[in-house]
Formats: C-alpha cells, structure tokens, sequence
C-alpha cells in the first residue's frame, strides 16, 4: 500500500467549456494535463451555451481522459484518489464531470474527493512554485469569478472581497463584443491595448464605501459602452486599441489597489494571482510592480493553468485527501457552491 504522500491524482473538470483531466503526483508534480477546449464553437454566439456546453463534454470526457492517463504513462491500477470540480458553474456541464467521477471511482473502488472549483485556480499556484505554502493572499479574477481571498492553510479560505456585478473576465468579454474585437474578449483586448493609448479617455474606478476589498465592474463597463454610443451619435471615430487600453488601465488598478490594500491590513507577504484573467499581461506587470514595491513575494501560474484544467483540480484535491475530506456517491453538482463549503 502507497504512503499517504505518495499518491497519483486522477483529476476531472467540466465546470464550463473547457473538458480536462489530468493526473497529478502528490498535488505538485503535473504528469499529464489534456484540455479540450470549445472556444471555436462558442465564438460562433458571442459566450458560452450551456446546452451545447453540457453535450460536448459528454462527447468529449472518454477520451480526454483516455489521454490523460497515456500521457502520464499510467493505468488506472496506478491511480489512487479521483477529484473532480463539483462546484460552483454550469450544471449541465459540472454533472458530466461529477457523473463520470463517481462511475470510475466507484467501479475502481477509490476515494472520491469534489473540489471546489475557486480552489483548484487557487492551487494551480502550487504547481510551478514548490516553495509557496499558506498562508498566502490570492485574487482569482476570470469570467465568472473575482475574489480576494485568505488563503489561511491548504483548504481554509476566507473570502474578503468579490465582484458586486460582473466578473472582471466578463467585463472584458462585454467591452470587446462593443469594440468588435468578439469572442473571448480577454486575449483580445490584452493584444490590442498594447498599441493604445491608455491614458486617451479616462474610465471610472468603483470604489464602495464600507467593503473597500470589494470589486463593482458593471459601472466601468456601461461606461465604456455609453462612450461608444455617445462617438456613433455624434458621427465622431475612435480607436478601439485606445479604449481596450483605457479600460483595462481602469480594471487592472482597482485589482492591485484593493489587493495591495488588503496585503498591508493583514500584513501577508506572499501574494498569488490565478484565473483566466491572472494571464493578462497588464494584470501581471502592475501586480509584479506593486508586490515590488512593498516586499511582497509574487506568484502566479503559467497560462495554461490560469484557464480552466484538470491539474489545479488535482493540486486542490491532493490537499483535501490529506484534510480527510471524502465524498460519498451522493456527491452532485453545485452550481453556486461557496469557497470553503463542503
């Protein structure tokens, strides 16, 4: 029988658009990470159709986890726990990971352990960096989720800020269907604002009063769209790298100035970004920069595990395996799951 430390991870996520799986030793060492992506499909409506979503990761989950178990060389005799995002997303789509989970689990007889989908981006922070350790402060910024949270110890997060409104990830996917730059909007503006003018029209920052770690990008957004429609009615051009650039220059500061606040009231420094938005190039210079400036060890993921995968899911379920957490074949889908709820 293996060490309790010695444990190969059979990892699944379906929370959205992406079907991944993996296998991950003793929650660090990746040995495979197969991502199937439906981003050429979803392009085609402008975001994601949870219908189509559901039904392609039902397509796709044999053989992504087909591969992820030859490309780690392994068999399922070498696996030893199964982890799998139950929560939060779409649940259609998480009900296709949790399902085939449980059938492998049960059918193999190994423990099953959900794993909250906040905290598999959160851990895809201890892939790459062997030294990170909690406790730790981390924003998780992407299309469905900005939080600024306490990573006290592995499994224990207490959230101190969140998105009041739109993600951050989801304003970026609003301004670019405004500036016709389509579908996902994130890369796309990341690109474009390097040839703008950030400083050419100046954008609200969404301060509130009494939650000063709390995030509010709707403002922002219908700013920026009001300032579209204001240049067509008055017959005037603009440049849409110059608004990309200005928009973003409004969202990444009120990221690092609610981050940076937070690091000194709590006075933790080792600070982590992750999410899809953690990739943009913006965010992470801006971030580097103010972490700097204040001492602060910086940390975040290469890009392929800012977006959704199965390794972080495994990183996150390595450390709920060795907490105790165990789920039952009752186990399902939570599509509004809390961080920290088991």
């Amino acid at each position: 029988m293996k060490e309790i430390k010695d444990l190969n991870i059979l990892a699944i996520e379906s929370s959205c658009d992406e079907t991944a799986a993996a296998v991950v030793h003793n929650g660090r060492e990746v040995l495979s990470n197969v991502i199937s992506s439906q981003i050429d499909l979803h392009k085609l409506y402008g975001g994601v159709v949870p219908e189509i979503a559901s039904r392609k990761h039902i397509e796709k989950i044999n053989q992504v986890i087909e591969e992820a178990l030859k490309d780690a060389d392994v068999t399922l005799d070498d696996i030893d726990v199964v982890g799998v995002t139950y929560g939060p997303g779409l649940v259609g789509a998480l009900l296709v990971g949790v399902a085939e989970a449980k059938a492998i689990a049960f059918a193999r007889r190994l423990p099953l352990v959900g794993v909250h989908h906040i905290e598999g981006h959160i851990s895809a922070n201890y892939i790459e960096h062997p030294e990170l350790k909690p406790p730790f402060l981390c924003l998780v910024a992407s299309g469905g989720h900005t939080h600024l949270v306490r990573v006290r110890d592995y499994g224990e997060y207490e959230i101190l800020g969140r998105t009041r409104d739109d993600a951050a990830g989801e304003a970026y996917d609003k301004v670019a269907r405004a500036i016709g730059l389509g579908y996902p909007g994130g890369p796309k503006i990341d690109r474009i604002a390097k040839e703008g003018n950030a400083d050419a029209v100046k954008f609200p920052k969404a301060h509130i009063d009494g939650a000063e770690y709390d995030f509010s990008f709707s403002g922002l957004k219908s700013a920026v769209l009001n300032y579209i429609n204001g240049c067509k009615m008055k017959g005037e051009s603009f440049d849409p790298a110059d608004i990309a650039a200005s928009f973003q220059k409004a969202v990444v500061e009120v990221l690092v100035e609610n981050s940076m606040k937070a690091v000194e009231d709590f006075g933790v420094y080792q600070f982590a970004i992750a999410g899809g938005v953690a990739s943009n190039t913006a965010l992470r210079a801006a971030m580097e920069k103010a972490c700097g400036d204040k001492g602060v060890k910086f940390y975040y993921p290469s890009p392929v595990y800012c977006t959704d995968n199965a390794a972080m899911i495994g990183a996150a379920a390595f450390y709920e395996y060795l907490a105790g957490t165990r789920h039952g074949w009752d186990l399902n889908a939570v599509p509004n799951l809390k961080l920290g709820e088991r």
